[in-house]
Formats: C-alpha cells, sequence, structure tokens
C-alpha cells in the first residue's frame, strides 16, 4: 500500500464531505423558503382578507427574491449564532471532554505499572512527533477496547483509553492505539470534529425552535367567537412550529450522516 497516496485521498474524501455538508445547510434554507412561500400563498386574496394587509403578502411568482434573502439570512443567524453557543462550550480543551465523560487523569508518579506504560509510551510519541504532551486520561469503568483524542489543538489536547485498552493490550498493541490517537491531533481531526458538530447543533436548533413554538400552544382553549376570530393564528403557529421541526430534523438527520462519513474518512487517514 502506498501510504501518501492513501493519505491524500483520504483528505480529498474529507474535502469533498465537507462541501457536501455546507450544501446541507445550503438545502435547508431552500426547505425554509419553499415552507415560507406555501403558508404565504395560502393567504387568500378575496373574501375577508381582500384590501388588507394580509393580502399583499400574497406572491404572485414562485420566486420572492426578499422572502428568500429572510429566510436565508434568518437561517444562516440562527445556525450561526447556536453553532458558536456549542463551540463555546467546547473551549475548555480536551479535558472537559475527557472529564465530562467519566475519565480520570494519569499521575505519571502515582500510577499503577499498566498506567505508567502507557505515560512512557505517550511521551515518546510525543517526542517523536515533535507536539507537546497531551493529558493522559484513563475510563476505569469500561472494559471494552476503545481510546480516543479530545482537544481543539495540539497544546490543549488529551488521550484517553479504557481500563480493558491498559490490560488486554501488550505494549507494542497499545502503541499502535496510542500513535493512531496522535495521528488524530496532528491532522487537526478534533477541530474539525468540533465544528461539524457544533453546525448539526445549529441546524437541529431550527427544530428546537418549532418546538418552542408548538409548547406556546399548549393549554390553548378557543372557546368565544371572538377566540374562534383567532382560531387561524393559532392554527398558523402550529403549522410553522411543525415545519420548522420538520425541516429542522432533516437537515440534522442528513448532516449527521455526512458527520460520520467524515469521521470514517478521518479514521482512514489516522490509521
Amino acid at each position: 500500500m502506498d501510504f501518501f497516496e492513501a493519505q491524500a485521498r483520504a483528505k480529498k474524501r474529507t474535502s469533498w464531505l465537507v462541501v457536501l455538508f455546507s450544501l446541507a445547510v445550503v438545502m435547508t434554507v431552500f426547505a425554509g423558503y419553499a415552507a415560507a412561500i406555501f403558508f404565504m400563498r395560502q393567504i387568500p386574496r378575496d373574501g375577508e382578507y381582500a384590501g388588507s394587509e394580509l393580502a399583499a403578502y400574497y406572491p404572485e411568482s414562485l420566486w420572492q427574491p426578499q422572502t428568500f434573502v429572510a429566510v436565508a439570512l434568518g437561517t444562516f443567524v440562527i445556525v450561526g449564532l447556536s453553532s458558536l453557543f456549542k463551540w463555546f462550550t467546547f473551549r475548555h480543551g480536551g479535558a472537559a471532554v475527557a472529564e465530562s465523560v467519566g475519565a480520570r487523569l494519569i499521575d505519571p508518579v502515582k500510577g499503577t505499572r499498566s498506567e505508567k506504560r502507557l505515560v512512557n509510551i505517550v511521551e515518546e510519541m510525543s517526542i517523536a512527533s515533535g507536539t507537546p504532551m497531551p493529558a493522559i486520561y484513563v475510563l476505569e469503568e469500561e472494559s471494552a477496547i476503545n481510546a480516543f483524542a479530545a482537544g481543539l489543538t495540539t497544546s490543549d489536547a488529551v488521550i484517553a483509553v479504557t481500563k480493558g485498552t491498559l490490560e488486554k493490550l501488550t505494549r507494542d498493541e497499545l502503541q499502535a492505539v496510542v500513535a493512531h490517537e496522535f495521528s488524530h491531533i496532528l491532522n487537526g481531526d478534533m477541530r474539525l470534529n468540533v465544528r461539524l458538530t457544533a453546525l448539526v447543533f445549529g441546524i437541529l436548533f431550527i427544530s428546537l425552535i418549532g418546538r418552542g413554538f408548538l409548547w406556546s400552544l399548549y393549554g390553548t382553549r378557543i372557546r368565544s367567537s371572538r377566540d374562534r376570530n383567532s382560531g387561524g393564528i393559532v392554527i398558523a403557529i402550529a403549522a410553522i412550529g411543525i415545519a420548522l421541526m420538520i425541516i429542522g430534523y432533516i437537515g440534522y438527520f442528513f448532516g449527521r450522516l455526512i458527520q460520520a462519513a467524515v469521521s470514517r474518512q478521518r479514521e482512514f487517514l489516522a490509521d
């Protein structure tokens, strides 16, 4: 196998998948625009609404540039702000991620024999790769063989392994696992995954807004004739909420699929 060719192929596939991810966000915009046009065309031009302000919003054509710009800006603002919020939750680096899953920081002096062996291997890899020594964590409750690297940069990166990895692997096998995680650190896979996770959350937030619309109608009752006149508004709010939930969840589904495909390519690159 030509390792350099395999690396270049994995990187190229990742680039195309990231482009597809961007297209998923763009398609979310078009889905929102289609929903907006659909609801606007439900406004009757005659009858009780004739000559009212509502009639002025009835789109004669399916292409409405102003509506498209408004929907696009609204979508990008929602996705952008919610993605930034998710990004800032990871600003504390890999240590916060490791501790959030219950991992324990290994003490290189007081650690067990197997833990000291791991520290020695990580030190070797750090020197060989020319990267700062990452903090090392162990998941004591996990008997399966697994490991992960977390962090935004090489300076705040951590490597965590399960207890099963320490106990079941030989030194050479453990060295291969650590080398794989160092590849993730050197290739910037952690930062890429955090960015994609933040964007996926941004798309999901659209559906959360739709859920908020529906929750706002909880307990609403239409009793009097006056309330019945405003029933159309309630129905419109419910329809908008359902539309946002559908658009958000569909975008989230495809975003997660593309993110998983990117993750597979980065795993192949790390190998």
